[in-house]
């Protein structure tokens, strides 16, 4: 059993929650730690017995617990842990999340269309969730920033074939959820540096001229060859493209950055992992509205003074294609350096795609069959969170291995770990390292720790972590 004195990491997450009820609050903390022991189980495997599970389900069906509040209790404590860093990157991305499977399950949206041998449209049902993850400049995962997710609904063209993003205003499409998790991370973050870092889905105007509105930072990965540097709205004669423009200037400089190993996709082709030169150019340019803007025709558009940082491998693997980004700012750059910062900057974009990774393959949240996607939002809300500590466990030792390891593990858990993994040996006077620690609960699942093996992956830490949750379950040290 555990002391009165130890305080579960949820008891703490969630200390300013309110769910409108002290019973249901302390349901959240329960569902968190039980996840947080288990969380590629099931409900009814990750609870305690039956009753916990029952005790769950009932949580996931009451109407009246605001997912909004549990993602506001987090994000609170998100600000705290980032008051403490000089710089944030607030991570911005999207994920869809596909329930086809579960025919019975209520409220779900189309997320995306194919077409099949016999039938020319078919949809995927399930959620689109857009998360902002806040992360350090060396990479360490703090917590959510803000979240959506939602059911999307598919707009019929008009009667004159016209595609309703012709005609609608930022405000009324989809992508409008980029500019409001801009709004709300600036809100957040009143008096912390913060730059947004997205993706190129988020590469267009109102999005850039919503950052310069609010004075906020972004980074962006450009997917557009647009025009640029026109001196009126419509097309001119001789007119200069951003790509052609920015690989007109001088080479910069260069250095090595590492590729990881990707899969094949229905997008990609199979890459292995290497190390790539990279060469860098960079110059400044005038952003303008695309001619077609549906607000020109009730106000004055305004172009917006831009950056462009263009990135490119010199000598690429025969069959490989070269690394290619042309990222935008309105963040200085006249240097070598402040280019170089930037692009490592960008390369943590990663850490989203490794946290939805973790989400979806770990966690295996698409697996859940809660009947109603209400339902299903409560549940990814609080697995969002537990996925974001679990994800943040992995990466602490690479990125502040020296801090003790009680920032993250009761006293009691560490000395369970410690007597286990070191064949009973005495324990320790002094606390462990969160570096030490991280290798004892990997070793718990199967890491060999070995000279050349580098740094334990994530799976085998949810099997080390799992183990210590059993280890633990039922110990008492005497005080």
């Amino acid at each position: 059993m555990k002391s009165k004195d130890e305080i579960s990491w949820a008891s703490e997450e969630f200390a300013d929650v309110d769910l409108g009820d002290k019973r249901l609050n302390t349901r959240l903390m329960k569902i968190c730690d039980s996840f947080s022991e288990s969380p590629e189980s099931p409900i009814n495997q990750a609870c305690a017995d039956w009753a916990e599970s029952k005790a769950a389900y009932r949580f996931f069906q009451n109407d009246k617990v605001e997912e909004g509040e549990i993602l506001t209790a987090h994000c609170k404590k998100t600000v705290q842990r980032a008051r403490k860093h000089k710089t944030i990157l607030a991570i911005q991305d999207t994920s869809y999340l596909v329930y086809t499977n579960h025919s019975k399950t209520e409220g779900l949206g189309k997320i995306s269309l194919k077409k099949g041998k016999y039938v020319d449209k078919i949809y995927s049902n399930g959620l689109v969730m857009h998360t902002c993850l806040a992360v350090t400049t060396q990479g360490l995962p703090l917590g959510l920033l803000n979240q959506k997710i939602y059911s999307r609904t598919i707009r019929q063209k008009g009667k004159t074939g016209s595609h309703p993003h012709d005609y609608l205003s930022v405000e009324e499409k989809e992508s409008y959820r980029w500019l409001e998790a801009l709004s709300n991370t600036e809100e957040a973050l009143r008096d912390i540096e913060v730059v947004t870092v997205c993706d190129r889905e988020s590469d267009f105007y109102d999005l850039f001229r919503l950052s310069d509105q609010l004075n906020s930072k972004v980074l962006v990965r450009a997917s557009v060859n647009r025009i640029i540097n026109k001196k009126s709205r419509y097309t001119e004669k001789n007119v200069v493209k951003l790509w052609d423009y920015i690989c007109s200037k001088p080479e910069a400089g260069s250095f090595k950055i590492e590729i990881p190993k990707h899969g094949k996709t229905k997008h990609s082709k199979k890459r292995e992992g290497r190390t790539a030169t990279v060469s860098v150019r960079f110059g400044s340019f005038r952003f303008n509205p695309p001619s077609n803007h549906v607000k020109h025709r009730t106000e004055q558009l305004p172009d917006i003074d831009m950056n462009a940082i263009h990135v490119i491998e010199s000598d690429p693997p025969d069959g490989q294609e070269p690394l290619e980004w042309m990222l935008l700012t309105n963040l200085p750059v006249n240097s070598f350096n402040e280019a170089h910062e930037k692009i490592k900057w960008y390369c943590l974009r990663w850490r989203i795609e490794m946290y939805f990774k973790v989400l979806k393959s770990g966690f295996r949240v698409e697996k859940c069959r809660l009947a109603h996607a209400d339902r299903l939002t409560r549940y990814l809300t609080i697995m969002s969170i537990v996925a974001w500590r679990l994800f943040m466990i992995t990466l602490i030792a690479r990125t502040d291995p020296a801090k003790p390891c009680t920032e993250f593990l009761a006293e009691f858990e560490w000395k369970v770990l410690y007597l286990k993994v070191n064949k009973n040996k005495e324990l320790p006077e002094e606390t462990p390292t969160i570096g030490e620690v991280v290798v004892w609960i990997a070793r718990l699942g199967g890491f060999l720790a070995r000279k050349g093996d580098g740094f334990p992956g994530t799976i085998t830490l949810w099997r080390g972590w799992k183990r210590l949750a059993d280890l633990t379950d039922g110990w008492d040290f005497p005080p």
